[in-house]
């Protein structure tokens, strides 16, 4: 085998600005750009959240001491937490806990709160792929049956359903859902995990408000693309409704809703901590509710970070494949 360059130090050199083609540049600006202010907001967020919890009434001291301890013990306990020093130093050790990945130990659990976090992390990831899956499958053959028959019955029918499932909380949708599926009908269980029969309720329930949002934004996009020159053009080349839609109409119409949807998971991420409350599921929306409840400032610190970080991460991740299928947004940031 024979080296194409001159050596092969130059051959492993990270290459140079100048050395991306042309083309290529707006793409990666957008991409650092981006990645940058992932960078910032997570670090916003951390630092608002060392704050919050710096200011929530109660001492940790006390809690992590116990409601029998002496005073004496209490200040061995703030100066082993560090609560004796001042701010900013707590600010500088909280950030080099955090890179370490140390986020303190867990005052019920008895662990890490890293670990109590990392335990639950299945269970809700289960809940939220799955109730995201429910909602993409079915929003698309909703908005498209919707849209294609619009101002129709079908059309006020569906509408409804989906503003139904915005407008009704989730707590109320939980308990009617066990109340009629549960103890009327006995088709699912109620509460827990463990079968996939568990999993069947919290998903619907979790599912609707995205579903409600992802049918409105499908049937409204799809109006608006087939109105568009290019698909007038199509139909008068004799090309069928079914090759327009799926060909034409549907790549254009996914840009805004890949975007709405990428923000909206955001939301269902949340509703997982009331969906967990009501169906008793195991995830990290209970283990804060728990955490809270009993003044655990570590799991709740976590869990915090946790949601902050996913946040940003879906938001990124949105960015950058609204920009892979818009080109003019990568060209409107350079």
């Amino acid at each position: 085998m024979r080296w194409t360059c001159a050596s092969w130090t130059r051959c492993l050199r990270w290459p140079t600005w100048t050395a991306w083609p042309s083309e290529r540049r707006p793409a990666v600006q957008y991409v650092i750009r981006r990645l940058g202010h992932a960078v910032v907001v997570i670090f916003g967020a951390v630092s608002l959240m060392f704050v919050i919890l710096r200011l929530v009434p109660g001492d940790p001291a006390i809690v992590y001491a116990g409601p029998s301890a002496t005073p004496e013990q209490i200040d061995v306990v703030r100066g082993e937490l560090g609560l004796d020093q001042p701010l900013y130093v707590q600010y500088v050790s909280f950030l080099g806990d955090l890179v370490r990945g140390d986020l303190g130990e867990s005052l019920r659990l008895g662990g890490s709160a890293v670990s109590a976090v990392a335990d639950r992390l299945p269970a809700t990831g289960l809940l939220a792929l799955s109730a995201m899956g429910l909602a993409v499958l079915l929003s698309f053959p909703l908005g498209i049956a919707a849209a294609r028959r619009a101002r129709t019955a079908v059309d006020y029918s569906i509408s409804t359903f989906s503003l139904l499932g915005q407008s009704l909380p989730n707590f109320w949708l939980g308990l009617v859902a066990i109340l009629v599926f549960s103890r009327a009908l006995g088709l699912t269980p109620s509460s827990g995990w463990g079968t996939w029969q568990h999993l069947i309720l919290p998903a619907i329930v979790l599912s609707l408000p995205l579903l409600g949002v992802l049918v409105r934004l499908v049937r409204a996009g799809l109006i608006e693309v087939m109105g568009e020159p290019y698909i007038l053009t199509a139909r008068s080349k004799g090309l069928t409704g079914r090759v327009i839609l799926y060909r034409h109409a549907m790549k254009n119409m996914l840009i805004p809703v890949i975007t709405v949807a990428g923000l909206q998971l955001g939301q269902l991420l949340s509703g997982t901590v009331i969906v967990e409350v009501v169906f008793a599921w195991p995830g990290v929306g209970r283990l804060l509710i728990d955490a809270i409840s009993n003044r655990d400032f570590a799991v709740v610190q976590a869990v915090v970070m946790l949601a902050a970080f996913t946040f940003v991460m879906l938001n990124l991740i949105v960015d950058l494949l609204y920009g892979y299928l818009d080109p003019r947004v990568r060209l409107e940031a350079k």
